[in-house]
């Protein structure tokens, strides 16, 4: 019974606009060069800087102003910003049912009836 309603769920989620959204926007940033080539070129000093806190060193100054120069020109990019929005409003449609979710296990816990 549980895992045929939370499929339900699923489906019901999966066909959701804000889930399409998602879906469209992540497809589009990534066949965006410019987006895609930043967005690896952090990634990489972001490994390099990991790699190095793990051998007990600081990420260098240098490191961080590549970040914070690669994070501004990502920004900017209207396919990072369609991308950052929908999965903004996916958080909060995931909030909300998460919610929903939590209501109704306080409701069937104080409830005598078992519904089917």
């Amino acid at each position: 019974m549980l895992e045929d309603k939370a499929k339900d769920l699923g489906r019901s989620i999966g066909q959701s606009d804000e889930y399409k959204a998602v879906k469209r926007s992540s497809e589009a940033l990534n066949n965006d060069r410019e987006a895609t080539t930043i967005l690896r070129q952090m990634e990489k000093i972001r490994q390099d800087a990991q790699a190095m806190i793990d051998r007990g060193e600081e990420p260098t100054p240098d490191m961080e102003q590549q970040l914070d120069a690669l994070l501004q020109q990502v920004q900017v990019n209207p396919a990072y910003q369609a991308a950052i929005s929908a999965q903004d409003n996916f958080d909060k449609l995931m909030l909300r049912v998460n919610q929903w979710i939590a209501d109704g296990i306080r409701t069937g816990a104080t409830s005598s009836i078992i519904l089917g």
